[in-house]
């Protein structure tokens, strides 16, 4: 009998991931990461690959997700508010690194020229729902 697994989640880095596989684990759900290895060589490369792939059984799938969301914490402000869409008003709205403007750029250059973490990466907020890119102001 061949196993079919099924990509339920992404993470931008493996710790993310292995925070989530150790919970599903502990369900009694097997668990599989893929692209852990090359993101924890190299986190630049994350964005480009697709981040970490949690996969899990087919036929596990559907309470593998069933934990995921209930466990899923979005973006939320400094008092603990969840943050809100400016466009659709939906609380799914999570954090990620962009490189939009010049100061990000050559920091990222550097980090790829020299092989270290970079030290300057600007974050924004993303609406699951409707894809809306903003700040917090």
């Amino acid at each position: 009998m061949t196993d079919t697994f099924k990509t339920i989640a992404r993470f931008q880095y493996s710790s993310e991931a292995q925070i989530i596989k150790g919970r599903l684990e502990a369900e009694g759900i097997e668990v599989f990461l893929s692209d852990n290895l090359t993101i924890d060589t190299d986190p630049l490369v994350s964005n480009a690959i697709g981040g970490v792939k949690l996969k899990v059984l087919l036929e596990q799938s559907d309470e593998a997700i069933e934990i995921l969301e209930s466990i899923r914490k979005y973006s939320i402000d400094d008092e603990g508010n969840s943050i809100n869409c400016p466009n659709c008003k939906s609380e799914k709205i999570e954090l990620f690194s962009t490189i939009k403007d010049a100061k990000s750029l050559i920091w990222f250059i550097f980090g790829v020229l020299f092989s270290s973490l970079p030290f300057y990466t600007r974050h924004k907020y993303r609406c699951e729902a409707c894809q809306t890119e903003f700040d917090l102001k």
